[in-house]
């Protein structure tokens, strides 16, 4: 039976049939702290064109990339994502799909998740890579519980120049499940070797590092690695994957699970989401990957194929014998992210790596000569950087934003002995007069520097 509710008579009637004594109780389970006691505030009824009008007005008072200049990254970067990528991802047979359960009609989704994984395998130097994960932080949180499950021990540590919100995903994850995280401080940026040291023993399953880290700088990672083999504990580190057109693989390190945020491989800010993590790790530890992963293999003509494989059941049906609750993934921002290295390739990968690393390194020196300006810390950086301003920072943001520029983070939200402190960010997009006005926003006066971007 169907009711279309188009008279109060109708109502009635439905609550009447629905054994309630009136509209309250309909909402008896909501407590009464919660609930709006007022009519919504929404205009009367439009026409089509005169609500299509008042949107682009309210949509108007948002900031666009496309006006403003944009340094604040800290986990979300604004890269060129090329237009090769949005027109692929808007075919139908992508954009509507879902998981390819039925190989047989889903061989062309399964080849790209499967191209996707070879190429996270290239980048980072692992072996085997699943089929992609929620975010960078969930991909963090996931390592930590595959390197307990492997070692059998039921502490990590964790620096604390890693993301402050990565740091707080693995610690939620881990909340009930008896592991211990450890955090190593850091000191001047870095990962404090010293501390590492004393805080890594025989219980430790692993030791998790951003590379580069949160405030940019780069980390000492091959002597971070073998402190965690000294004790036979796994090394975890999380990258960006752009960094690693010119940085050597976490595997030629000795890196054995490497994670990250794929949001720079072809895919937009989007107002924070979706986002798409990946995880790759040495073959010995491909069973106990969440998610995903497609195989490669051959029909009985010998005719090369794709399946769905090793994805244990229990992470849908008995997920008390689970080693992870994802049982899905991030199909299309993969996907995003295969065309997206497909296009640039591994010469372009490089070059784009370059454009950052030089951009960064002309608005570092050309904002540090600035007066009331200093570098935050010595450490080599890729394309993030600290600085130390004398004035308040709030003030400067807001008048960099009356000059269509987004400025930096303040670190002090997440460290406060860095207060006034802010992280700056240089993608590929950002040109020398963005960066020069930057700097004359900032208070420094512009110089005649001629950089070769």
């Amino acid at each position: 039976m169907r009711y279309v509710l188009n008279t109060e008579d109708d109502r009635r009637e439905m609550i009447s049939l629905s054994g309630a004594g009136g509209v309250e109780d309909l909402f008896g389970d909501i407590p009464a702290g919660v609930r709006l006691r007022r009519p919504l505030n929404l205009p009367h009824p439009m026409a089509e064109p005169d609500l299509a009008r008042h949107l682009r007005e309210i949509s108007s008072a948002n900031f666009s990339l496309d006006e403003y200049a944009c340094f604040l990254g800290a986990g979300a970067y604004d890269h060129y994502v090329p237009q090769i990528v949005d027109q692929l991802l808007l075919r139908s047979e992508f954009y509507t799909a879902y998981t390819p359960y039925q190989p047989e009609i889903s061989q062309g989704t399964l080849q790209a998740i499967f191209e996707y994984q070879t190429m996270i395998c290239e980048l980072t130097g692992m072996e085997a890579a699943n089929a992609s994960l929620y975010d960078g932080a969930s991909a963090l949180a996931e390592a930590v519980l595959i390197a307990c499950e492997e070692t059998g021990r039921k502490k990590v540590v964790l620096s604390g120049a890693v993301h402050p919100e990565y740091r707080g995903t693995v610690r939620t994850y881990v909340k009930h499940r008896g592991i211990e995280v450890a955090e190593c401080p850091e000191t001047g940026g870095f990962t404090d070797p010293e501390a590492l040291g004393v805080l890594v023993d025989d219980r430790t399953a692993a030791v998790l590092i951003q590379q580069p880290n949160f405030f940019g700088c780069l980390e000492q990672a091959p002597e971070i690695g073998e402190a965690a083999r000294r004790h036979n504990a796994l090394f975890v580190v999380c990258a960006d994957p752009v960094s690693l057109g010119i940085l050597e693989a976490p595997g030629e390190y000795g890196a054995d699970i490497v994670v990250g945020e794929g949001q720079g491989l072809g895919n937009h800010l989007s107002f924070g989401g979706p986002y798409l993590g990946f995880l790759a790790c040495r073959q010995r530890m491909v069973r106990r990957m969440p998610g995903r992963l497609v195989g490669q293999t051959v029909d009985k003509l010998g005719r090369r194929g794709f399946v769905l494989t090793i994805q244990a059941r229990e992470q849908h049906i008995r997920r008390e014998k689970a080693t992870s609750n994802i049982c899905t993934n991030e199909a299309l921002c993969a996907l995003a992210a295969a065309v997206y290295l497909s296009f640039l390739g591994r010469e372009g990968l490089r070059r784009l790596a370059e454009l950052c690393l030089q951009k960064a390194h002309y608005a570092h020196g050309l904002l540090v000569s600035q007066r009331g300006v200093s570098s935050s810390f010595k450490a080599p950086f890729f394309k993030e950087f600290a600085v130390r301003l004398e004035e308040d920072l709030a003030a400067v943001n807001r008048r960099l934003l009356k000059d269509k520029i987004i400025g930096g983070l303040d670190l002090g939200r997440f460290y406060p002995r860095y207060s006034g402190h802010m992280l700056l960010c240089c993608t590929e997009l950002r040109t020398r007069e963005e960066i020069d006005r930057l700097a004359a926003g900032i208070g420094g006066t512009v110089n005649d520097r001629n950089p070769d971007f």
